[in-house]
């Protein structure tokens, strides 16, 4: 009998061993811990350590800066200095994912610990994002707004994509990944969203009278196609209009505008695609790249240039001196290098479209049996 008690302690630890080794969490990156780690994980000692200096990043008007590795340990000097800045206004942003993805985390923190901190400060990300929106639907890239081309309605790096999913889950479920949200909360969610997607309607872009895609980032006073960065140009963006279709795609019931949108843009991605050329991507020891060409080959797999021009999708490709070329050998090592000029993202609502073309086609003659007259 002693040996048998042994054998099943023994077991008991080994089993305890394996959970906690599937709990554990072996990502690098902060974004990569929020999306990919298992929904035990946020239960561990390791994820609360994390939490609480996501708490202490988080500025008192609701959002955080961005580029911050949350995972990283703090010194004590180091967190009075993030104390002192709670009612620091400057460089707090929804770019590169920021405030979105720490909102993401304490849900998926308050899931599986329902601390009412971490409630209390997802709401007041919330509060954020709703003062942050512009009146004609758009968001700034930094809010409180800083000078330059940050004010421009910005969906580059799919900012504008990661609010409005973040609002139109609030506003269907009346929950965001295990908070449970109020019904005040839950009505301003709607209307924010609402307004977003009509934003969104009104900056698609018409070439020559004929409906396309979404510049990065629009003028957030004329809605016109704007340049951010020297790099960055007024131009169609083969990446960040992908997410924006996915996101009207999700849309039940669309309106004819949505639908319109939605079909234009997944002709324009037919018509702008490529399959000519293929990335060659020449690696360092370490797995940096230093250096990428554009090789020709035979049906490759369909990929878009980051920035087409306005009036006839030719891509083009800038260094930071803002003067265009027509390749991207043209440019220097630097830019062509550390900046992603293809991406193959519309693949994805293409790939749905002929579903969700054939569900709302379906949907519209049904409801024409039932009212002839309209």
């Amino acid at each position: 009998m002693k040996h048998i008690k042994i054998i099943v302690l023994n077991l008991i630890a080994l089993l305890g061993c394996s959970i906690m080794l599937q709990a554990q969490n072996n990502y690098k990156n902060w974004s990569d811990i929020i999306r990919k780690s298992d929904a035990a994980w946020f239960a561990t000692p390791e994820a609360q350590t994390i939490a609480e200096n996501v708490l202490l990043y988080q500025r008192n008007i609701g959002g955080w800066p961005k580029n911050i590795e949350m995972q990283k340990p703090l010194s004590q000097a180091e967190k009075q200095s993030l104390i002192a800045l709670k009612s620091d206004l400057h460089d707090i942003t929804t770019d590169n994912g920021a405030t979105c993805q720490e909102m993401l985390f304490l849900a998926k923190m308050y899931k599986q610990k329902p601390d009412e901190r971490y409630k209390k400060a997802f709401l007041l990300g919330l509060d954020y994002l709703l003062e942050a929106q512009y009146d004609n639907g758009g968001w700034p890239q930094f809010y409180p707004l800083k000078k330059g081309y940050y004010t421009h309605i910005t969906y580059n790096d799919d900012s504008m994509f990661h609010i409005l999913s973040i609002l139109k889950q609030i506003g269907e479920t009346s929950d965001y990944s295990g908070i449970p949200i109020s019904q005040d909360y839950v009505a301003k969610a709607k209307v924010a969203f609402d307004k977003g997607i009509t934003c969104i309607i009104k900056t698609q872009y018409k070439q020559n009278g004929v409906l396309t895609a979404w510049c990065a980032q629009h003028d957030e006073n004329t809605l016109a196609p704007a340049k951010a960065r020297a790099y960055e140009l007024p131009s169609l963006s083969g990446k960040e209009s992908a997410k924006i279709v996915l996101l009207l795609m999700s849309i039940d019931n669309p309106s004819p505008e949505v639908i319109t949108a939605v079909k234009s843009a997944c002709t324009w991605f037919e018509k702008t695609k490529i399959t000519n050329l293929e990335e060659e991507r020449i690696l360092n020891d370490a797995g940096k790249i230093i250096d990428k060409k554009m090789i020709p080959a035979t049906n490759a797999s369909p990929i878009w240039a980051r920035f087409m021009e306005l009036d006839n999708n030719e891509p083009f490709f800038c260094d930071r001196d803002g003067v265009k070329k027509k390749s991207l050998d043209e440019i220097g090592g630097e830019r062509k290098n550390g900046y992603a000029w293809y991406t193959d993202e519309p693949k994805e609502p293409l790939k749905k479209y002929p579903s969700w073309e054939k569900k709302y086609a379906f949907e519209k003659s049904e409801k024409k049996k039932l009212n002839p007259k309209t």
